[in-house]
């Protein structure tokens, strides 16, 4: 059996628990089975190297920025290789040229392409535990890359599917998939399963349990995942692509902060005017998400969109440098917002839901500002001082606690 682990930075944060973890794949190591282990950068490592970074550079070349915080992953597979060894097991740390892992040359949002595991099965049947550096890869230009915050869950799905692996297990701070966040929602309660479609969206509006990216690549490539603590022995929650027959009608709630909104004021209401936006914005990797476009008047009309919070001042130069092509009269942003979303496939044959959820705002005295729906989500904009509060009432109003 072949199985590939992931731990978070917070599960290597120091020399304790990076023992724990060298144990626990030992655990699995002597019971037969290969093991590929995929790690962090350990605890805030890659917080830090990024304020180094803009103490030297405000503005570091994205290139230069990939090359630093590669390195964060690099210190810790050797010290579990390091690790492992005193506790008399053999391994081996390999970093994302040596494996070789290619991506994209989208610097600090690569996409991995393809895998080369030659050298991973040679060290695995030598009998050896293989630690491979994850957030990292190698372009055509042999430059080092990183995959977005977050990345290294999508570098252990990658490798379970290169190498048909038999499990793909993510170990974090936390023992599984929650209703909501707990440390803002007391009473949520952990998920046995959750589908991949519902997990897409909780990855992708705030709740930081697994990269988003990872969860699009498992279900493309259907690999089951669990989602565990490393820190206790709970039974984690697993995300696969059917789960109960008789689902709840909404799974959870989450949150994102990390969230801006930007209006472009007065442009011409004729065709092309949106896509001359939005292929401005998609030519410089800029991700957008709620979109509402409102008739204003004159035959002129109004766009609102939301960007992430690192990607508004990008954003905000872009359009209004090209103010006169996109035929805008004014651009604004606000910044105070946050995102609040509802998800779980039970709610496609559920009338009211939607009603539901507002009516709990209402009466929670919460002001929304944009609405966008899917088949299994509901997403609000609402003040950012407003988002927690609105949470626990959201997950009252369905009983999510239950």
């Amino acid at each position: 059996m072949l199985v590939v682990k992931k731990f978070g930075g917070s599960s290597v944060a120091d020399k304790e628990r990076i023992f724990n973890v060298a144990k626990r794949c030992i655990e699995d190591y002597e019971k037969g089975n290969q093991v590929v282990v995929v790690l962090s950068a350990m605890g805030k490592t890659t917080d830090g190297l990024i304020a180094k970074a803009h103490e030297i550079n405000p503005n570091p070349p994205k290139r230069e920025l990939d090359m630093l915080l590669a390195t964060g992953e690099q210190v810790s597979v050797a010290l579990m290789s390091m690790a492992m060894n005193v506790l008399g097991v053999p391994s081996v740390s390999l970093n994302a040229a040596q494996v070789a892992m290619h991506t994209s040359s989208a610097y600090g949002t690569a996409k991995l392409k393809k895998i080369d595991t030659e050298r991973i099965q040679h060290e695995l049947e030598a009998k050896k535990i293989v630690i491979i550096t994850g957030f990292q890869g190698i372009n055509k230009y042999d430059d080092l890359t990183t995959l977005g915050r977050g990345g290294s869950d999508t570098t252990a799905v990658a490798l379970a599917a290169a190498l048909h692996a038999d499990a793909c297990e993510i170990y974090t701070d936390v023992d599984g998939v929650y209703t909501a966040d707990p440390r803002i929602v007391p009473d949520a309660r952990k998920l046995l399963e959750v589908s991949y479609d519902e997990m897409l969206e909780f990855a992708s509006l705030g709740a930081k349990v697994l990269h988003n990216r990872s969860v699009e690549m498992a279900k493309r490539y259907g690999v089951q995942l669990v989602v565990r603590s490393s820190l206790n022995r709970e039974e984690g929650t697993i995300v696969k692509e059917e789960t109960k027959l008789e689902r709840m009608l909404v799974s959870g709630v989450a949150a994102d902060k990390n969230v801006a909104r930007i209006s472009v004021i007065g442009v011409k209401n004729e065709p092309g005017v949106a896509f001359k936006i939005f292929n401005l914005l998609a030519k410089h990797n800029i991700n957008v998400d709620i979109i509402i476009q409102s008739i204003g008047r004159e035959e002129r009309k109004d766009i609102s969109f939301t960007v992430a919070k690192q990607d508004l001042k990008e954003t905000m130069e872009l359009l209004n440098e090209h103010r006169d092509g996109i035929t805008a009269q004014n651009v604004t942003s606000e910044e105070d917002v946050a995102k609040l979303s509802i998800i779980g496939a039970g709610m496609t044959s559920n009338p009211g839901v939607a009603a539901k959820m507002f009516e709990a705002l209402y009466n929670a005295d919460i002001n929304i500002k944009m609405i966008a729906t899917s088949e299994i989500r509901i997403t609000v904009l609402i003040h950012e001082e407003d988002v927690n509060r609105a949470m626990r009432t959201v997950h009252d109003a369905f009983d999510l606690a239950d």
